[in-house]
């Protein structure tokens, strides 16, 4: 299916009867990626996933977004289908867009896998240091940004401009201050080998949540997908 938000096509499914889940997936993903959760839980709750907009179906922004926009897109989305107070289950960007749309609206529970919020400061690699100095010098701006293209990250690499120019804005914003203000039943499912959204993330990120608990599972930042079977489990128990 097919709706109009914010001027984009965005493709979603909606299948099962009950209460809203709505299931937001990581970056670069799609549709399928959160499919296997909301199946499990179809036979009693009413399931809703998306495209994000410039990912699967979902036509892309017409110029770079961020989190806020992203968020904007799903409240005029949810309201759009008329979806009242969801369970919102996000993977990693969608975690992201789902600590953000939380803050600001009514939801039943919320559910983060491997969702990075909270921005460190860290020691840049070697490379990334080269290509800031790079970009500082007299007319080697256009350079800076071709060479992105060779030291960048894979995501980064893969994305079309505007959502390479996404990208940037939406690793660089710190959402601490909307995650403090969430005041519904949180839970935090994290991968222990997860190097994309390391662990001590989710362990600061449940300290400073009103209502949060983490659980830490085996595996990377698929550990949702990597232990399926006993995710569902949990998530049986806290929905």
């Amino acid at each position: 299916m097919t709706i109009t938000v914010k001027g984009l096509n965005i493709h979603y499914v909606q299948y099962g009867e009950g209460k809203d889940i709505i299931l937001l997936h990581g970056w670069g993903q799609n549709i399928e990626m959160m499919k296997p959760l909301g199946d499990a839980f179809s036979n009693r709750f009413r399931i809703t996933i998306l495209d994000l907009p410039g990912f699967g179906e979902s036509e892309e922004p017409k110029e770079a977004w961020n989190i806020e926009e992203y968020s904007a897109m799903l409240e005029e989305f949810v309201q759009q289908l008329k979806i009242k107070k969801p369970i919102v289950m996000g993977h990693s960007f969608g975690g992201r867009i789902a600590i953000l749309y939380s803050s600001k609206n009514p939801i039943e529970k919320l559910v983060l896998f491997g969702s990075p919020c909270i921005r460190f400061q860290e020691e840049l690699p070697f490379h990334v240091k080269v290509l800031k100095r790079i970009k500082t010098l007299p007319g080697m701006d256009k350079i800076g940004e071709y060479m992105k293209q060779f030291i960048g990250s894979r995501d980064y690499k893969n994305a079309t401009p505007i959502m390479r120019q996404t990208l940037v804005n939406v690793v660089n914003e710190d959402l601490s201050k909307y995650a403090r203000e969430i005041e519904e039943p949180t839970l935090l499912i994290w991968g222990e080998q997860d190097t994309e959204a390391p662990v001590r993330e989710a362990k600061e990120l449940e300290k400073i949540m009103i209502d949060a608990a983490l659980i830490i599972l085996p595996g990377t930042h698929y550990a949702y997908l990597e232990n399926l079977g006993r995710v569902i489990s949990i998530l049986d128990q806290f929905i």
